[in-house]
């Protein structure tokens, strides 16, 4: 009897709504092992989704600690000692607080971006997102050894700003551009997580 509906089983074969399922699994891993430039806006719009929002998902805990900077860096001028800079402490300053002001405008432009593009070109707004991420990173290390030079040169001289400095912009380097490369993970290739379900 159990031989019988085995068989009447098999005669029906496997039920389609599962073969799709398994479809769609396989093209979704497919999908999220593909470099950025292999995938399409439609087909897989689905894997871009999910990068995209993984990208801002990251931008928001950059941004706070960039946006902080940048307030502390304005109000310097206001304070009493300012004065007392020379031409090359103001330089640095000057430094800082440009790199630090184009890093939030560029870490701000993949959610304007978002906004503001179109929504069916989804590969290009990912690209783009990545791209400016990086740039704004950059300018970020770029503010951050500038910033920390000038106060330091200003409280403790100009061989111990270079001591302090050192290290730091050493570190950015190591682990913002080296550590990434020897990975082997390249801007373009990188998978962000899943955003949660809402």
């Amino acid at each position: 009897m159990v031989d019988e509906e085995m068989e009447s089983d098999d005669c029906f074969g496997t039920d389609p709504s599962d073969e799709d399922d398994d479809h769609d699994d396989q093209r979704a891993r497919r999908s999220s092992d593909l470099d950025l430039r292999e995938l399409d806006d439609r087909r897989d719009r689905e894997e871009l989704r999910k990068r995209y929002y993984g990208l801002l998902q990251e931008l928001r805990v950059v941004l706070p600690g960039v946006q902080v900077l940048l307030a502390f860096l304005l109000t310097v001028p206001f304070a009493q000692r300012f004065e007392d800079l020379d031409d090359l402490g103001r330089g640095a300053f000057a430094v800082a607080t440009l790199s630090s002001m184009l890093s939030v405008v560029c870490l701000l432009t993949p959610a304007v971006y978002h906004r503001l593009a179109a929504r069916t070109e989804r590969t290009a707004r990912l690209r783009w997102g990545i791209r400016m991420t990086v740039v704004g990173l950059m300018l970020l290390g770029i503010a951050l050894v500038s910033g920390l030079w000038c106060v330091t040169r200003f409280v403790f001289g100009v061989t111990l700003a270079w001591c302090f400095t050192a290290p730091v912009a050493a570190a950015i380097v190591a682990l913002w551009i080296v550590l990434p490369r020897l990975t082997g993970t390249e801007p373009d290739h990188h998978h962000f997580p899943t955003p949660p379900a809402r």
